[in-house]
């Protein structure tokens, strides 16, 4: 089966994980241990396209911290850094396939304003397409957001190759019928 599109996630896949979570807290006023399960339990609806305040506020009011515009812009510039720092190796691997012609995709659950940014960054590039669940109001393993991105490639979902490193969001995908790996780094990737 001749793969048409090779789609890949972002966090975990093509960048690290974040390492802003004490920065945030300490912005916050609260410890990482108490900030950490606020940040992660709201973040749904934050990929799904809250606004960058409506998700600080929920954070903070998880956390007793009331947030105003100035602190939502700075917890959003901080959260945005954490997950700015890509993969070297990841890098080389998008730049090869590119390279050799592969047409890549990335399927991202992402906020809007960080959706803003990584489209400015030099790797992205090499993606023919970027979708984000931001942008959609609807995020991974839902099966609507493998729909829109079949849909924007003009594929069927046979046709393309899906790396994440979250297992609920490769059944997702395999549901939907496209091929789904989960992500354990470039050099088993290349091997798929």
């Amino acid at each position: 089966m001749t793969t048409r599109w090779l789609v890949f996630d972002y966090g975990e896949v093509l960048c690290s994980r974040t390492e802003a979570i004490p920065k945030l807290a300490a912005r916050m006023g609260v410890p990482a241990e108490t900030f950490e399960p606020a940040y992660w339990a709201c973040r749904d609806a934050y990929d799904r396209g809250a606004s960058d305040a409506l998700y600080w506020q929920a954070v903070g009011a998880t956390v007793g911290v009331d947030v105003d515009t100035v602190l939502s812009d700075e917890l959003t510039r901080l959260d945005i850094e954490g997950w700015s720092h890509v993969e070297p190796s990841t890098v080389e691997l998008l730049e090869a396939l590119a390279e050799a012609g592969s047409a890549l995709a990335l399927l991202s659950n992402a906020p809007v304003s960080f959706a803003r940014f990584a489209e400015r960054q030099p790797w992205a590039r090499h993606f023919r397409e970027l979708v984000f669940s931001g942008d959609l109001g609807i995020a991974k393993p839902d099966s609507a957001i493998f729909e829109v991105l079949l849909a924007r490639l003009g594929a069927d979902p046979a046709d393309c190759l899906f790396f994440d490193d979250k297992q609920a969001n490769v059944d997702g995908a395999r549901a939907a019928g496209l091929r789904a790996h989960r992500w354990l780094g470039p050099y088993t990737a290349a091997a798929v």
